[in-house]
């Protein structure tokens, strides 16, 4: 092209238009639109009205897996209250945390309802690392492995979706791992969710009354004889949370006030006894 001739006008605006588009498509392959190709947010207030919404169900049959690779049925558990954790072995932090927590206020439970009174399983719902091993380990490192009726399982993928559906547990990955809410499921001696507790730590009435409620409400075991069951009782009766310790005492006033009671009443029904025998003298007389 000779150097003093120009470009026609209809090509110049043609580069133009080519650099404009080429400007205006380029930022869209550097960086996708918000919601392509990223995790769903984790609706935490869905997830606890999902929850919620378990309460009154009865839990199906599940197979789950103990770390010694031996089957077991989760209503095995059932006959007593039994407490349900949901947890993943690869997090350190949170369900590292809320275990732990966890077991500080089942040992505050057993102080005051027996070590027999109910179960504990915590489950790992990320069913591709939480095998028998992952959670023996998990149970060791948070300490819970040497705790009385409580037990570390495993559970297939399709037992493991089956569970959580009825427990109204949602997760969801994340880059982090999973979101999900930190969730202890109180079910009843038959099986029938009872109570949701939520968070990595809580007042520790809000496990230990249902689990109270449920513990006075269960029928006497087979071996449990009326003066045992009787006794039960008297001590759950008796047995009253205080804040300041943050820990259950036994309260003696409850049989201060019915023997006060007791002697007030006696002493009444002598009073009209011994009123009653004088009339009944002066009319003889």
């Amino acid at each position: 092209m000779p150097r003093n001739q120009s470009l026609p006008l209809h090509t110049v605006r043609a580069l133009l238009m080519g650099m404009l588009m080429v400007w205006m498509v380029a930022p869209l392959h550097a960086a996708p639109p918000v919601g392509k190709g990223r995790d769903p947010v984790f609706d935490a207030r869905q997830a606890v009205e999902n929850s919620q919404a378990s309460i009154g169900r009865t839990l199906d049959a599940y197979t789950l897996t103990k770390p010694s690779g031996e089957r077991v049925e989760l209503s095995s558990f059932l006959g007593k209250p039994l407490i349900i954790s949901l947890i993943y072995t690869s997090c350190y932090q949170t369900c590292s945390i809320a275990t732990r927590f966890l077991a500080s206020v089942v040992d505050k439970a057993r102080e005051a309802f027996g070590d027999q009174s109910f179960h504990v399983v915590s489950i790992g719902f990320d069913t591709r690392f939480d095998s028998p091993k992952a959670m023996e380990r998990f149970a060791r490192q948070q300490g819970i492995d040497s705790q009385p009726n409580w037990s570390v399982l495993s559970a297939s993928p399709e037992t493991l979706n089956r569970l959580v559906q009825q427990l109204g547990f949602i997760y969801q990955p994340s880059p982090k791992g999973f979101d999900h809410l930190v969730q202890a499921t109180v079910v009843d001696a038959k099986g029938v969710v009872y109570r949701q507790v939520y968070g990595e730590s809580f007042q520790t009435q809000l496990l230990t009354e249902p689990l109270r409620t449920l513990i006075l409400g269960t029928p006497p075991s087979d071996n449990e004889t009326p003066v045992d069951e009787l006794m039960r009782r008297v001590r759950f009766f008796c047995t009253t949370y205080d804040p300041n310790t943050d820990a259950y005492r036994f309260d003696y006033s409850l049989f201060v006030g019915m023997f006060c009671g007791g002697t007030v009443i006696l002493g009444i029904l002598y009073w009209i006894l011994r009123e009653w025998w004088r009339g009944r003298k002066l009319r003889r007389g």
